[in-house]
């Protein structure tokens, strides 16, 4: 009974600490997000590309040309946002959290895109939509958590941020299960 208790403890601490460790991104591994869309934007999987157009994610490049941008930025002593890595590492796949364009396969432009918070897809791509589970344990399909993703942008560091920013209220803004 107690060997039980143990394998069953362990097994959930590793889910845990495996739901919230910062996820390695690799800019080489990008796909062209057409690869996402081509699947997610159909009805019978729920449209997560429709519901992501809805969002601020889709925005966050155009949100840059904003005169609320351009003040936020002229505070930091830069003159164009949508040229200034500070503001683009977190407003565009591009950038890969970085302050330097890591990939020429996603667009600038394109704002923050799917690959941004369920990792640079190469490697499970082609595997997720049949085995959901290996994508995820082993291939860097990533389950967004403040954690592993939306952390890494709405921070401290971010000149916007305000501390009573909630995972959970900005989760229900923009989820976008899939239908099962």
């Amino acid at each position: 009974m107690c060997k039980s208790l143990t394998v069953v403890f362990a097994l959930f601490i590793s889910h845990v600490y495996a739901s919230t460790q910062d996820i390695e991104w690799h800019a080489d591994k990008l796909v062209k997000e057409k690869m996402c869309t081509m699947c997610h934007s159909k009805d019978k999987v729920g449209d997560q590309v429709g519901k992501w157009k809805e969002g601020p994610h889709a925005k966050a490049f155009e949100s840059l040309k904003t005169d609320k941008a351009k003040e936020v930025a002229a505070k930091m002593g830069i003159d164009d946002p949508t040229t200034a890595g500070q503001c683009l590492k977190c407003h565009s796949t591009a950038y890969g959290f970085t302050e330097t364009v890591q990939t020429k396969m996603v667009d600038v432009e394109d704002g923050v895109t799917c690959q941004t918070c369920h990792g640079p897809g190469k490697d499970y791509i082609r595997v997720h939509s049949k085995d959901a589970e290996k994508a995820h344990k082993e291939l860097g399909l990533i389950k967004p958590n403040a954690q592993n993703t939306c952390l890494k942008c709405h921070n401290e560091n971010n000149p916007t941020h305000t501390e009573d920013f909630d995972f959970d209220k900005a989760w229900e803004k923009i989820q976008h299960n899939l239908k099962k």
